[in-house]
């Protein structure tokens, strides 16, 4: 008897992300940067003195010197940077529409890992919902599997916190180095707490990814009487779906949608929006725009 095969594991996809400014990473790496002494980047000059390497005199810059200073080349060497996803994971986060969210940010946590390690960046992991959630919290690593454990756990999860009122607290967790940060969420908190967290981690260079699903804010009847439910709280209620409600819905979403706009673009952030399952591709290009 034929002994069947094992499936292959799907293949991590890989994402290609940059930051604007130079780093300020202490670890060989990828990114530009405005330290070390062996790159291959021209920073500018600086004296012999300072900078006694007698290989990279230039005496060009020397004799353009006024006080007669030898000069001599100084390079940039590229450098790391700490990778952080900090993710919402209340109760709304459990929603369960084409592709359901937490899947979706397990994808996301898996492969923003992979990504940093083929990069040679250290990749973290911070969870919330009322509180810092200590099992799901991965501090900074170099490891090449960081964030498969965490993935799993994310697809086993089962979201009740009602609120992410530990997001708050999550800045305390973070690497005092800056850090390019995925802030993931559906966003369906108060404004002024989303500005207040934005504020607090406004040391670091946030991406906000927003986690949205189709069917998350539209219904399939045209009219009657549906129920609903607020997946934070639990609450249900009945509601007797009609036209002009159905317009108002999604009046709301848009409105909504232009709100969060416009609180990213006052702190000069570039929202990401994964509506639906993960695109690696997608975020690729987020970062290439």
């Amino acid at each position: 008897m034929a002994v069947p095969q094992t499936l292959a594991a799907a293949p991590l996809r890989e994402v290609h992300y940059r930051v604007d400014a130079p780093v300020l990473g202490h670890f060989p790496g990828h990114h530009r940067s405005r330290r070390g002494d062996s790159g291959f980047e021209f920073r500018g000059h600086a004296s012999l003195l300072d900078a006694p390497d007698p290989r990279r005199l230039d005496l060009h810059a020397s004799l353009r010197d006024p006080f007669g200073d030898w000069r001599v080349r100084i390079y940039s060497q590229r450098k790391s940077i700490p990778v952080t996803v900090v993710a919402d994971l209340s109760a709304s986060m459990g929603f369960s529409g084409q592709v359901r969210k937490l899947t979706v940010l397990a994808d996301l946590v898996e492969s923003l890992a992979w990504s940093a390690w083929r990069t040679g960046d250290s990749f973290g992991f911070v969870g919330c919902d009322s509180t810092v959630r200590a099992d799901l919290l991965q501090p900074q690593s170099r490891a090449r599997g960081a964030g498969g454990e965490v993935a799993r756990k994310l697809r086993l999860l089962q979201p009740e916190g009602q609120g992410a009122h530990g997001l708050v607290d999550a800045p305390g967790h973070l690497s005092r180095q800056r850090t390019l940060l995925f802030l993931v969420s559906d966003f369906h908190l108060p404004l002024d707490v989303i500005a207040g967290l934005l504020d607090a981690l406004v040391l670091h260079e946030v991406v906000p990814t927003v986690l949205w699903d189709p069917l998350e804010f539209t219904l399939s009847a045209s009219r009657g009487l549906v129920q609903v439910m607020d997946p934070e709280s639990g609450s249900q209620r009945l509601v007797w779906w009609r036209p002009a409600l159905r317009a108002r819905w999604e009046a709301a979403h848009a409105q909504r949608r232009e709100a969060l706009l416009q609180l990213f673009r006052s702190r000069r952030l570039r929202p990401l929006f994964i509506e639906g399952g993960y695109d690696a591709e997608a975020v690729t290009r987020h970062f290439q725009s």
